[in-house]
């Protein structure tokens, strides 16, 4: 007799467009890990019936994507500390006495993109980071770590993005406003990181001084689409020399997810190669 798959999965609202469950499936191949990975479809005020059900019916892992990363960090009885410095989880383990343990794999995902796939070192280099919400809070921590020169983060609404730094006192971490990039000092960025959506909604990009980013520099955008977004085409025209999406890390993240439940890393390049070629295919 078969014996039945552990069970996984990824909710979100919408989550018709995820392809988490098309990179745990290639993780699973990958690893001869026998596992079952499905997208839940979850109400906006339905999350924690979602996560009930879904632990009733033997589940024992759920990744979880816009809006209900907050929440996820709330309902988990163990968290993570960079899951608590987030404020966001993006992956809940089931444990077998009946806790729910937080975790969050973003900026694990962002780091290993980077680092490793397109080799960008971050120590000792000036860092701006677009955007002061739930996608930027969840990779801050990560990036701390790296120990960067100076990792600025600037938003629309300047006091966000300074209440986001200020979770950071000892790394010197600086929040301010786009108006503040265009009067300061003169500041060159080496790395340029958009943690914004504006790209995916049609947005122009952000209002960032080209002067602001040294030439030769790399731009990364946390959102990945079937074309260059509006935020790695200003990249290109500052000069960046490389500027890439966030496909990578979609399948970094999710490999670190994968390696919490499961206890083995998959390797992530073919798993990438394939991603990527599906969003040509417009898959």
């Amino acid at each position: 007799m078969k014996q039945p798959l552990d069970r996984y999965a990824v909710t979100g609202h919408p989550i018709g467009h995820s392809k988490s469950p098309y990179i745990h499936r290639w993780f699973a191949a990958e690893t001869g890990q026998g596992i079952r990975y499905d997208a839940i479809p979850s109400a906006r005020d339905g999350f924690e019936e979602v996560v009930r059900r879904f632990r009733a019916d033997g589940g024992l892992g759920l990744n979880v994507t816009l809006p209900f990363k907050e929440e996820a960090c709330a309902l988990a009885d163990v968290r993570t500390p960079r899951a608590e410095l987030a404020g966001a989880a993006n992956t809940l383990s089931f444990l077998p006495d009946g806790t729910v343990h937080g975790d969050n794999t973003d900026g694990v995902g962002l780091i290993r993109d980077l680092r490793i796939n397109h080799g960008v070192a971050l120590a000792g280099r000036r860092i701006l980071m677009i955007g002061a919400g739930g996608a930027a809070r969840g990779v801050l921590p990560a990036l701390v770590d790296e120990r960067p020169r100076r990792l600025t983060v600037v938003n629309r609404s300047p006091e966000r993005a300074v209440s986001l730094a200020a979770r950071f006192p000892a790394a010197g971490v600086v929040g301010c406003g786009f108006g503040d990039l265009r009067r300061g000092d003169g500041e060159v960025f080496d790395i340029v990181i958009n943690a914004t959506s504006a790209g995916l909604s049609g947005e122009s990009a952000p209002p960032v001084p080209i002067s602001a980013f040294r030439p030769g520099g790399a731009a990364y955008d946390m959102v990945y689409a079937t074309e260059p977004t509006s935020f790695l085409l200003w990249s290109r025209a500052a000069g960046a020399s490389l500027a890439v999406d966030g496909a990578g890390m979609l399948v970094e993240q999710g490999a670190e997810s994968f390696r919490l439940w499961r206890g083995v890393r998959p390797p992530t390049r073919r798993v990438i190669a394939a991603l990527r070629a599906e969003l040509v295919r417009g898959g």
